[in-house]
């Protein structure tokens, strides 16, 4: 990180010279802004990771809600359901291209056949739909982790606080709302922090689905680095960019912490 500091203070492109060329000030940090989609892919983050995380903590819920049941299946239930979690998401990216294929994928035949308009680009291709697409994949294949992580939380809470809220004629949705989700919070804000952490870095799945097109409708803050680090060669608005996202991470970060962690019985 000290390196990028140094750096983000310089003018250093590969495409001219192999070491920095002379010192900038605060130049770079406001040239992230102007000569770069920074502002949009700051957008595109942020929406990617509060929707993707919602969607897999409450998806995630419901399922691990089914498998606390007794019903028939549900041990192989368990077994196959973390799966998607363990493929790379490159191979995921892949996966997916292919299911929103406009002609031939699988999810666009079934959006076709239930009456949705699909774009004649396709999913990927059109720049209302691609951000989207991009949190359905990662949806599926996280959504089983969050499923297994609330089922073992859903495995600690004592049965006999159930059995008692049940006795008093607790409803299924005073149950979850009043004993289960106090139980999970610590749980849940874990995994939630966790994965929108790691969404904010959101990379792979962007460079083979959509590649942060159309245009930059659903380029990420990742893929704006990659961009200027790796294909324009930009060392020093990439060192500057990095350290603005560094920033933005802990600020979050502390806001989070500070409103949901604030609790000192934790």
């Amino acid at each position: 990180m000290g390196f990028a500091l140094v750096n983000s203070f310089k003018f250093w492109n590969l495409q001219t010279s192999p070491v920095p060329l002379y010192d900038t000030g605060f130049d770079n940090y406001r040239m992230v802004f102007q000569v770069t989609p920074f502002t949009e892919a700051l957008q595109n983050t942020l929406l990617l990771a509060t929707l993707a995380t919602l969607s897999q903590f409450l998806l995630g819920l419901g399922i691990a809600l089914l498998l606390n049941t007794h019903l028939r299946g549900m041990t192989v239930a368990r077994a196959i359901l973390i799966m998607p979690t363990t493929i790379a998401p490159v191979v995921v990216g892949f996966l997916f291209r292919y299911l929103f294929a406009p002609n031939a994928g699988l999810v666009s035949w079934l959006l076709g056949a239930v009456g949705v308009a699909v774009p004649p680009q396709g999913l990927l291709g059109s720049p209302d739909t691609a951000l989207l697409s991009v949190g359905i994949a990662d949806t599926w294949q996280w959504t089983p982790f969050f499923a297994i992580v609330l089922y073992a939380g859903l495995l600690s809470i004592p049965e006999d606080i159930i059995d008692a809220a049940r006795v008093d004629g607790a409803s299924r949705l005073n149950l979850l709302w009043h004993i289960i989700l106090p139980f999970l919070r610590p749980v849940a804000a874990f995994l939630i922090m966790i994965r929108f952490m790691q969404l904010f870095n959101s990379f792979d799945l962007v460079y083979v689905l959509t590649g942060g097109g159309p245009g930059t409708s659903s380029r990420t803050l990742s893929y704006n680095l990659y961009q200027e680090g790796l294909v324009n060669y930009n060392i020093g608005l990439t060192a500057a960019m990095t350290w603005l996202i560094v920033i933005i991470v802990t600020i979050i970060i502390n806001i989070f912490i500070f409103t949901v962690f604030r609790r000192q019985e934790w």
